[in-house]
């Protein structure tokens, strides 16, 4: 008796060159990124109104540098 074989994919199914994304694939993680990185830039504006010196220079430096490009 022989053993069972398992079936190849299709080929339109498969990974690789050719595959596109849904929509959705992209727009949500970087959704997801800009809340997280709004979240922690408010919280570091907090802590900066706090006498925090630090981080708020840490922040605002990379403020910066993402106003250049």
């Amino acid at each position: 008796m022989s053993a069972p074989t398992h079936t190849p994919p299709h080929p339109s199914r498969a990974v690789g060159a050719g595959a596109r994304l849904p929509w959705w694939a992209l727009v949500l993680p970087t959704l997801a990124f800009v809340a997280l990185l709004a979240l922690v830039l408010n919280q570091a504006d907090a802590h900066a109104a706090t006498g925090d010196p630090v981080l708020a220079r840490l922040l605002e430096h990379l403020r910066e540098l993402a106003a250049r490009h």
